[in-house]
């Protein structure tokens, strides 16, 4: 399954693993109004297919997301375009984070390049994010007079922590790959001719694995980060009579029993 290659979006699925990528590389991947609807239905689209069991979010040439398409944007601030910031917010933005982070299923961010503002939200939305050695991470919205936005401003402190949320916020500045596996942004720096094979040595474990175990453990650990004790072990008690009554797990003890390696399926 493959997009158009003149499409702002593209989606490739191969072996259960989706991969999405932003493909406006002569303007760094920045996310006009016809970017981000297609995202939208895309990023929906994989985490609504049984079939897809890990996703990959990337960028073409040299940048994964630089964030807002200013020049649209400013089209919007004179008058010469009808795009409304707090319309974008809530028509694009805040669902595209929210399909990314409850999807059931692993989600791999594939830095390849500079991710700033929303395109470093996105990033942050991820599992996992497998950082190409010059790559970096800026915020950027307090660089152009805004707020956050795309979940960073619930990501970014659960990732590094308060303190260092609020600098990065404040006083936006590109975090280098080394730094940002440093603080914490970063699962794994690789120079750029390990890269794809990294990422795809990942996403063919993730894709292999037990999915709908996974994608309850992603659930638990977000669900636990906004409620208290007692309502967290609830939610891990649903989650574990879920993932107890898959055809996986049946096929994990069964392996164990019998010293196998078990073949998952994903159900």
């Amino acid at each position: 399954m493959t997009s158009s290659t003149a499409a702002p979006v593209l989606l490739d699925v191969v072996d259960s693993v989706a991969t999405i990528t932003l493909n406006r590389p002569d303007a760094m991947n920045g996310l006009d109004v016809a970017t981000k609807d297609l995202l939208l239905e895309t990023v929906r689209q994989v985490a609504d297919d049984p079939e897809v069991r890990c996703v990959i979010l990337t960028g073409s040439g040299r940048a994964f997301c630089v964030g807002q398409d200013l020049k649209e944007h400013l089209a919007g601030l004179t008058g010469e375009a009808d795009i409304p910031l707090s319309d974008t917010v809530e028509k694009h933005y805040n669902p595209i984070m929210l399909a990314l982070s409850t999807m059931p299923k692993p989600v791999i961010a594939a830095v390849n390049g500079v991710a700033a503002g929303a395109g470093a939200s996105l990033a942050f939305a991820a599992d996992f994010r497998i950082v190409v050695d010059t790559a970096g991470f800026n915020t950027s919205f307090a660089g152009v007079a805004l707020s956050c936005d795309t979940g960073s401003s619930w990501t970014l402190p659960r990732l590094v922590g308060r303190a260092k949320a609020m600098e990065l916020l404040y006083f936006p500045r590109t975090v280098s790959a080394e730094e940002a596996l440093e603080l914490g942004l970063a699962t794994q720096v690789v120079p750029e001719s390990g890269f794809a094979a990294t990422v795809g040595e990942l996403a063919a474990h993730l894709s292999a694995g037990p999915t709908v175990a996974f994608g309850s453990i992603r659930q638990a650990v977000a669900y636990a980060a906004a409620h208290p004790l007692e309502d967290s072990l609830a939610f891990e008690a649903e989650k574990m009579a879920l993932t107890g009554g898959t055809e996986d797990h049946l096929a994990a003890v069964h392996a164990f029993v019998t010293k196998e390696k078990p073949v998952y399926r994903g159900r």
